[in-house]
């Protein structure tokens, strides 16, 4: 198997800052690989730096069998990217824009359409409008569509999907799904876990540093102990609740619930009565399989 990305020790600060911390990781060939993490992880920087737009400040990276500092120019062309706020020509239409991309990658629309078309579809419509007039959901069509007309090897976006409708959302990661019959590597990061779970491997990152890197089941699958879901109403009490109780390991929100764990993985006997006393009543509590989210947070703090 061929290893697109070979990143070893990259760090990058700004001042005061490290926004990477000794990052090491690898992309295999036709691999959805997703990094997760909060803003200001490090995230984008570290996809500014694959990219060739940013230098590290130390490390090495190799690109497409390429470095990625020393043979930037020819790296470019092989990479798509799709920069987490849109950055297309908003007084251009939807094919001027496309045109011009595909003019600056020395190629056309026609020689590559069969790669986009299944995005391009729900653009043919307005392919007149300008830019800045789309949807959320067809701006980062366009973007996506942007990206892939000159066929790149590599595909990197950043949140592409942020403050997209739902549905958009579900279309959107079909397509990349796809990106493998045409040999497309796919780099990706998100905020939504359900976004995660569609990747072939994750990378958890928090302050410039790399937590872990698995596939989604096997990072799930390694929160340790027992995990507990409590319901009940008025979150914001129940989770102030739970977090002063002595036996308490962690809480936090989750959806509609809180999320908890305790010492010895049991539920304390006095815990419904201490919550009843606490003014709070009407409380379910089960046991939950953990989620990506939940070993996240586990990591953090251990």
């Amino acid at each position: 198997m061929k290893t697109v990305i070979e990143a070893e020790a990259i760090s990058r600060n700004y001042g005061k800052v490290k926004a990477l911390d000794n990052v090491t990781f690898s992309v295999n060939e036709g691999e959805i690989f997703g990094f997760i993490g909060p803003d200001g992880a490090g995230k984008t920087t570290l996809f500014r730096i694959v990219t060739t737009l940013l230098l590290p400040d130390s490390g090495t990276m190799k690109v497409l069998g390429f470095d990625s500092i020393k043979d930037f120019r020819e790296l470019r062309k092989h990479i798509g990217y799709m920069p987490g706020r849109f950055s297309l020509y908003p007084d251009l239409s939807v094919e001027e824009n496309l045109n011009f991309y595909a003019t600056v990658f020395g190629t056309t629309v026609n020689e590559n359409y069969s790669l986009i078309e299944a995005i391009y579809k729900h653009l043919e419509p307005f392919r007149k409008r300008l830019a800045r007039d789309l949807s959320g959901g067809m701006k980062q069509k366009l973007a996506l569509s942007c990206a892939l007309i000159h066929r790149p090897r590599l595909l990197v976006l950043d949140e592409p999907t942020t403050g997209v409708d739902a549905v958009s959302r579900v279309e959107f990661w079909e397509i990349l799904q796809g990106m493998k019959e045409h040999n497309i590597t796919v780099l990706v990061s998100t905020p939504y876990m359900d976004e995660a779970m569609r990747c072939n491997r994750v990378a958890l990152i928090q302050q410039g540093q790399i937590l872990t890197i698995d596939t989604p089941d096997n990072i799930k699958s390694g929160f340790r102990g027992k995990l507990f879901k409590i319901k009940a109403p008025g979150k914001f009490k129940l989770i102030n609740a739970v977090r002063d109780h002595h036996n308490t390991l962690s809480a936090y929100p989750f959806g509609d619930s809180v999320h908890a764990t305790f010492f010895n993985d049991t539920v304390p006997e006095d815990f419904v009565n201490y919550l009843t006393m606490k003014g709070i009543e009407n409380v379910q509590i089960t046991e939950s399989e953990a989620h990506i989210e939940d070993r996240f947070l586990e990591l953090m703090n251990i």
